[in-house]
């Protein structure tokens, strides 16, 4: 099994980043990343910037998001191989999913956005159901890819050595050790500390498979 971080990782940006451009709350925005509140709860912060978009103006500002080099072609190269794929984000469903399909990724994970009459309430669900609750080193993140990937481990009987986890920020630390393999993707020198190897190029990957 392959699973990817979404924001910076298959894609080729960050969807609140661009979002908050469009919308004009930029300068909100860096203001709750750069306080000093607990990682779910800017999560939390963030989404009521979002209250009465409508899901399709959410969608087509996503879509002008470009998709990392080469993200379809190893995602498909993945398919052939008979590799499960998974995407898992602390980002918000409406993109993930239309990611999902878009690519024909197995599974996806991420925040749900409350909608009513196709209108963002502002209000979000947390994928992490017990946020202040932590483990070593956690940040209490929004969404515990570390779990996450526990949870697909069980269900799909894989065991975690049998898993490559790729990502590029912090959130993704948790699953980078946790997985058989952790690749660090553009990450920053931390994340790389805590990855098994560095990659720049998405197509690295399938080289890597090639290896093992």
């Amino acid at each position: 099994m392959v699973i990817f971080d979404m924001d910076g990782t298959l894609i080729n940006g960050r969807t609140i980043f661009k979002v908050a451009e469009e919308k004009g709350f930029k300068k909100e925005l860096m203001k709750i990343i750069e306080s000093k509140k607990v990682a779910y709860e800017k999560t939390i912060k963030i989404a009521r910037f979002l209250k009465c978009m409508t899901v399709e103006e959410f969608l087509e500002i996503f879509k002008k998001i470009p998709l990392q080099k080469n993200a379809d072609y190893v995602v498909r190269e993945l398919k052939k191989m008979n590799i499960v794929t998974a995407i898992i984000t602390d980002s918000y469903h409406i993109p993930a999913i239309h990611l999902k399909e878009k690519l024909g990724i197995d599974y996806v994970f991420s925040n749900t956005l409350l909608i009513k009459n196709s209108h963002i309430t502002g209000e979000v669900i947390l994928h992490n159901e017990n946020p202040v609750k932590k483990f070593e080193r956690c940040k209490i993140h929004s969404i515990c890819k570390r779990n996450v990937l526990r949870y697909l481990c069980r269900k799909l009987k894989i065991d975690k050595e049998e898993v490559i986890a790729v990502g590029d920020g912090k959130v993704d630390i948790c699953m980078l050790r946790e997985a058989g393999l952790g690749i660090a993707f553009n990450g920053d020198d931390e994340v790389k500390r805590e990855a098994d190897i560095s990659i720049n190029e998405l197509i690295e990957i399938l080289n890597v498979l090639k290896r093992v």
